[in-house]
């Protein structure tokens, strides 16, 4: 069974309220859709088999959070996730590209997370096998040719020793490789062998043929197929290398980790992960909704293909990936739009049907801006002055700062087009315009931004609507 992330609706909603302002109705919706499928998981089959996922459609403008409280609950619930825009679908021919390629990317997404972990796993053991290996490059421990071996600083010198030894003269010899490989155990510890040079054998692919596909929907992961077959055919080579002591290392490491995982039992897992936790993000499934019905013009015929299209991945089927074939009867689907032009309704009743929870995210006021500088974890202002710390100054903003620049957010939002949280990042790159552009030959050791600097930035922009258009 998978695990799966055990967090109550309330402590979801109070990680998700470390980067995301707002948006409480949308923050319990996702927060519910996580915890049923933990509650999924303890129920007994075959009902388990039966208790399908809530999808939901995020309604609202841009730059609210929509994408933001998908992605960090993906984070949250260590799933697979991948955000696609429903409106590339569209891009060729009446039924657009193949769907089934955000399942293949996923479960691509799932096979990296699980070579992660388990590399992380065998971490320690593979750091061991590949020191005793430069070790060995080092010093290697049969010689031909008996050799007196001693360490003088970063140096290691071996000088022959004379024939018919005795065993006790081998074992004394014994004694002194085991010695002299501790010492130089020790020095590579403290990286006193990091610029050394040892020649190794180092695996390179061999070139393989160019493969490219053009064809029509359906086929685009064929390319990738085709080279992996290639890869098989044309296998890894050795050929020896002269690298440095602690480019070496990280060679070796990383190949010892590749050895010790089991590749079958790394498919199996992510294949099981993307089926119980994976995440799909639809954004934009406004832009293909039929606006006030099919009508009989392309564009409609398109978009309403994509929705036939759709409807099979997320009301459940199986689609075939190099991995092997993935189910996506338990795969949560989040789909968003802000739904200017058309509505919900817009879609097909059979995939309307398939997204249940509806939720609307409202606009952001001048308070919301405020937070989003001032409260998240991640919040911008944090941001720019770490970036700006290393030019050796320290940046601080005042309060009357940040509530101008939430107030000048807002403003700007109302008068031209409205994008949400976006605008405090065209603002603050206005704000610190010349301070980014000074600092690295500013003797200045601490930087105040206040109320009046902010005005002074920006007054000639915000005044004029015209220019703010483009400029803001």
């Amino acid at each position: 069974m998978t695990k799966i992330n055990s967090q109550s609706p309330q402590e979801t909603v109070f990680e998700l309220d470390r980067y995301v302002i707002g948006q409480a109705a949308a923050k319990r919706s996702v927060a519910i859709a996580l915890r049923n499928r933990w509650r999924r998981q303890q129920v007994k089959p075959p009902l388990r088999d039966e208790i399908a996922p809530k999808n939901i459609i995020m309604i609202g403008p841009t730059g609210v959070g929509k994408t933001e409280i998908a992605r960090r609950l993906a984070n949250l619930a260590q799933s697979p996730f991948i955000k696609v825009e429903a409106s590339k679908f569209t891009e060729v021919g009446y039924v657009g590209r193949d769907v089934e390629s955000m399942i293949r990317d996923l479960t691509q997404l799932a096979i990296n997370m699980v070579q992660k972990e388990e590399q992380e796993l065998v971490q320690e053991v593979a750091k061991r096998n590949a020191e005793e290996k430069i070790l060995d490059l080092l010093f290697p421990a049969s010689q031909n040719v008996p050799t007196a071996t001693e360490v003088h600083g970063d140096n290691v010198i071996s000088l022959p020793c004379g024939s018919g030894e005795s065993t006790g003269n081998k074992t004394d010899n014994a004694s002194h490789d085991h010695s002299t490989r501790e010492k130089l155990r020790k020095m590579l510890h403290e990286g006193k062998l990091n610029e050394r040079m040892v020649e190794m054998s180092v695996s390179h692919q061999q070139a393989t043929p160019m493969v490219e596909v053009f064809s029509a929907s359906g086929m685009e992961d064929m390319q990738s197929s085709l080279q992996d077959t290639f890869s098989k055919i044309f296998p890894k080579k050795k050929q020896n290398k002269r690298v440095k002591v602690l480019h070496a290392l990280e060679l070796l490491q990383k190949e010892e980790a590749e050895r010790l995982i089991d590749t079958e039992s790394v498919t199996d897992k992510a294949i099981r992960r993307t089926e119980e936790t994976g995440i799909i993000f639809l954004d934009e499934i406004d832009k293909i909704a039929s606006k006030g019905g099919t009508g009989s013009s392309s564009p409609e015929v398109s978009r309403e293909g994509v929705q036939r299209d759709l409807l099979p991945i997320v009301e459940g089927t199986t689609v075939t990936t190099k991995f092997g074939p993935v189910k996506t009867d338990h795969i949560l689907f989040i789909a968003s739009g802000a739904f200017h032009l058309s509505k919900p309704s817009d879609l097909v009743p059979e995939l309307q049907g398939r997204f249940p929870i509806r939720v609307e995210l409202h606009a952001l006021g001048e308070e919301e801006f405020f937070k989003i500088l001032t409260e998240p974890k991640n919040a911008l202002i944090k941001q720019y002055q770490a970036l700006i710390e290393t030019e050796g100054i320290e940046l601080i903003f005042n309060e009357e700062a940040l509530r101008e620049m939430s107030r000048l957010a807002f403003e700007v939002n109302q008068k031209t087009e409205d994008i949400g949280a976006r605008r405090l990042h065209t603002i603050m790159e206005r704000v610190l315009d010349e301070i980014s552009f000074d600092a690295p030959d500013s003797d200045k050791k601490q930087f105040v931004i206040d109320g009046d600097y902010v005005r002074k930035q920006l007054v000639d922009i915000s005044q004029d609507e015209d220019l703010s258009r483009y400029i803001l």
